[in-house]
């Protein structure tokens, strides 16, 4: 029954990819509209599950000179900067028939009516392929914003979307359809360099702009001689990619050699109960705080001394960034676009087997040398200068410029 289950959905995906492609080609006929050089009204929409992160990629939008408002589709609460406007779904659609059918539909609802200048989606699926639907329909500009880098598509997808990984199993022509759909739209934005390298290696000649979103410094600034309280800081989604469990395992490989050893995990996720669970069962619950979501994850980074992601896939993190604007040394996964940031050696560690061992070993060497630590977190601090709001928001401009 369940594998009739999943070629019917594989079936009706490639359906659905092959609807987009035709449609997409069809309102192509129609022309492009000309748009304004500056004073551009973008519309995007998105899953988001951070106030911080969204916040974080939109604000340099909002700062760009190009820009005259951003109009964006949510069902997540997040409170706007200025000349960013957020919508959201009335709460009858949203109960009639769900949340991101709802969100999907008021978004094509406004973007008919007010036909902005720029439509895009966060992520390929779905919001990226109604963006480009739309786009071409009305005849303006479309715009990709790649946070996944190519895991999105990878696999026909089934990496990058709750929906296509209900195929099961990887599917190379739904991966080559959904490629093809990235060649649709007029601009696509990365997290860093991989994830363009990845796309031109697969024929995908559309323009592409790195901007993996902005820091707002000056918020970290006041913070800096916080009490260190934690030895190392994870911050993200308690899901499997985020890999939580192999920062517990690390957890207790330190613990052979730092007995008082102190972290902190924070963020929320359908996990967390299981790895509650897991840390009593391996014995590091009195050692390990899960703070949950919080809103201003720059007090709990000040605390903290070395930031670590343990995880499978990851874009050029936002969380990274912060950490390293407030001065922690990184001991990261060597996967997607965090080499784009980390320096081994000189500012953090890349753990290429990605052991438990691997990351309590460079831990260690990042603690066990306050001078050689204190070198290393001025290091960081230098790093995320060039991520700072104004530098991304320079890149919005280059990229608004040739739309």
């Amino acid at each position: 029954m369940q594998v009739v289950l999943r070629t019917l959905i594989r079936f009706a995906l490639h359906a659905l990819v092959d609807f987009h492609w035709l449609a997409y080609r069809l309102f192509k006929l129609v022309p492009h509209r000309d748009v304004p050089v500056s004073g551009k009204r973008i519309l995007l929409t998105g899953t988001f599950f951070s106030q911080n992160w969204i916040l974080n990629h939109l604000r340099p939008l909002a700062l760009s000179s190009r820009v005259k408002e951003v109009v964006l589709v949510s069902t997540f609460p997040i409170d706007p900067p200025p000349k960013v406007i957020v919508l959201y779904p009335p709460k009858e659609l949203t109960k009639l028939i769900g949340e991101v059918p709802a969100r999907l539909l008021y978004f094509t609802v406004y973007s008919v009516r007010h036909r902005p200048d720029v439509i895009g989606g966060f992520h390929l699926l779905l919001n990226g392929l109604l963006s480009s639907l739309l786009s071409a329909f009305l005849g303006v500009r479309s715009l990709y914003i790649c946070g996944g880098g190519p895991r999105e598509v990878q696999d026909g997808g089934i990496h990058g979307s709750r929906l296509f990984s209900l195929i099961g199993r990887p599917d190379p022509l739904l991966e080559k359809k959904l490629i093809r759909a990235v060649n649709a739209f007029d601009a696509v934005i990365t997290m860093g360099p991989r994830a363009i390298k990845f796309f031109r290696e697969k024929g995908v000649g559309t323009h592409f702009q790195v901007i993996p979103g902005g820091i707002d410094r000056t918020k970290f600034i006041t913070l800096e001689k916080s009490k260190k309280e934690y030895d190392c800081i994870l911050v993200g989604r308690l899901e499997q990619v985020k890999r939580a469990d192999l920062f517990l395992e690390m957890i207790s490989a330190l613990k052979e050699t730092r007995k008082a050893v102190s972290a902190v995990i924070v963020g929320a996720g359908s996990l967390r109960q299981d790895l509650e669970k897991m840390a009593e069962d391996i014995g590091v619950a009195g050692n390990v705080i899960f703070a949950g979501y919080q809103p201003r994850i720059e007090e709990w980074l000040s605390r903290s001394k070395v930031f670590v992601l343990t995880s499978d896939s990851e874009g050029l993190s936002l969380a990274l960034m912060e950490a390293m604007t407030c001065g922690l040394p990184a001991v990261v996964s060597d996967v997607g676009e965090l080499g784009e940031l980390v320096e081994p050696g000189r500012n953090g560690f890349l753990v290429k087997q990605r052991t438990a061992q691997d990351f309590a070993k460079y831990i260690n060497f990042l603690l066990k040398d306050k001078k050689l630590y204190d070198q290393f977190s001025d290091n960081a601090r230098r790093s995320a200068e060039k991520y700072d709001l104004r530098e991304s928001a320079k890149r919005w401009d280059s990229l608004l410029s040739s739309l």
